[in-house]
């Protein structure tokens, strides 16, 4: 076939693709995906040459096709020639397609790893870069969404690791860099890897910062990079106030209602209302309007007593230890809350020394965002407070969430504003800084909680509490570490 009439055939294929794909991107290992929207690239045929154009807002890029190497239903495989005679891959796909969503995701990741090489190369010249990777480590707990490096200076090695600008992941960072350190610490038994160092995204660096001054037996140096491509060092000493308040414990609404089924729990909430639960599923609330159903996520409803009751039994028929349907929805939703039932119900069993009233679910206003563990907050019988954080399954990051909250209480009780708001009536509140239990099921501790408690300063007086698997029906403690 006449090398024009490859080229066009190439430049079709290439054409009617993209006419088919619903969202068409390109792809270059090491780089950001391109959108192939109307405007953004062009395909041009010259004699022998096929040259593609992509350009965006903020990038651009020029490649010569030598063919099309593969295709499959919703991707498209180029071969192109580099310079210096080198040869590499470009790959179209259809990003609406669930099979190929993975494409974004690894160009991205690729694209911090190559800016995260430039960062080390330029802040720590005299290093040798003898490892870098966005490869999942299963074995280690290691995941790919964050870059790592080991950095070599003679006798002396830097674990490193980068934190991509999203919201919802760069707080998972320093969980990822101390199991880092660690497994690097093992491995390099031989060598003094002095500690960790991190990049993270400009303007959502605080939580990583405040956490790293509650850790010990490494060092620690931070670094925030903005996306102009520029690194500035963090000075962790600037990062000690935190933005956090208590809202008032109002007085609990007074009221004689009760509810006489197996299972069902009168809660007094922080903000004065009475909440009403089934193994700490929440079906109704009495507060100023009243009684009001709540369950399941409806839009709440003045009712009676009487639906509330035969609701509860409803609920208590299946979600109870000797449910003869352990599937349904109601069984399986919400175990947590279910857990935290368990240990309201048998406080003494999880420490002897703390009192079992007053006990507090998550305190408003003192963690900024929900993490999805289950917080309880207790006084022992010599008036030190405790936090309990609850997990009914693995968390990677269980240990550095609890740490938020206890980094949140130990400010307020030293300030005395727990007895100053309301909270444990009648009781002296110490100001020693709070104790913190860690409570799931024996076997479901993630494998890497262990090595990353082992990095909390000694400040932090914590403890695993591991209960026996069969904590629906009678909570035993199985683990204490």
């Amino acid at each position: 076939m006449p090398v024009a009439e490859a080229i066009a055939g190439m430049a079709a294929q290439i054409r009617a693709f993209i006419a088919a794909a619903g969202k068409p991107m390109l792809v270059e290992p090491g780089a950001a995906p391109f959108a192939l929207a109307d405007g953004c690239f062009e395909l041009m045929e010259r004699g022998n040459r096929l040259a593609l154009h992509v350009w965006s807002g903020n990038a651009n890029m020029s490649r010569r096709i030598v063919s099309v190497d593969a295709t499959r239903r919703g991707e498209l495989a180029l071969k192109i020639e580099l310079f210096g005679g080198k040869t590499g891959t470009l790959t179209i796909y259809d990003a609406e397609r669930p099979t190929t969503r993975n494409h974004g995701r690894r160009g991205e990741r690729l694209e911090l790893r190559e800016r995260f090489r430039r960062f080390l190369r330029r802040q720590y010249p005299d290093c040798r870069l003898a490892d870098l990777s966005t490869e999942q480590n299963l074995e280690a707990s290691l995941s790919p969404n964050f870059p790592r490096a080991f950095l070599k200076h003679g006798t002396s090695s830097w674990a490193a690791i980068a934190a991509p600008a999203e919201p919802n992941t760069v707080d998972e960072v320093l969980s990822f860099g101390l199991i880092w350190l660690d497994y690097l610490r093992r491995r390099e038994a031989r060598r003094n890897v002095e500690g960790l160092i991190l990049y993270l995204p400009a303007g959502m660096q605080g939580a990583t910062c405040l956490r790293l001054q509650y850790l010990s037996g490494a060092k620690w140096r931070a670094w925030a990079y903005a996306e102009e491509g520029f690194e500035t060092p963090l000075d962790l000493a600037d990062y000690g106030n935190l933005d956090t308040s208590i809202a008032r414990c109002r007085r609990p609404i007074a009221n004689d209602l009760a509810i006489d089924v197996a299972g069902v729990e009168r809660l007094e909430a922080p903000d004065g209302t009475v909440r009403i639960r089934v193994r700490g599923l929440e079906i109704a609330r009495v507060g100023d309007e009243g009684l009001v159903a709540t369950f399941d996520g409806c839009t709440p409803y003045r009712t009676s007593v009487e639906e509330v009751t035969n609701l509860a039994h409803n609920v208590a028929r299946v979600r109870a230890p000797d449910s003869a349907d352990r599937h349904h929805p109601l069984y399986r939703r919400d175990p947590e809350l279910w857990l935290e039932s368990s240990v309201r119900e048998c406080i003494e069993e999880i420490d002897a020394t703390l009192r079992p009233a007053p006990l507090y679910g998550q305190v408003p206003g003192i963690t900024g965002t929900a993490h999805g563990i289950i917080d309880l907050l207790a006084c022992d019988r010599d008036g030190r407070l405790a936090i309990l954080e609850l997990k009914a399954s693995e968390d990677i990051h269980l240990p550095l969430q609890a740490l938020d909250y206890w980094m949140r209480v130990k400010w307020h009780v030293e300030r005395g504003d727990f007895a100053r708001q309301g909270y444990f009536p009648a009781l002296s509140i110490r100001t020693d800084a709070p104790r913190l239990l860690l409570v799931a099921p024996a076997t479901q501790f993630h494998p890497t909680n262990e090595s990353v408690l082992r990095w909390f300063s000694p400040e932090v007086a914590v403890e695993r509490v591991g209960v026996g698997i069969e904590w629906h029906n009678k909570l035993k403690v199985m683990l204490r570490a």
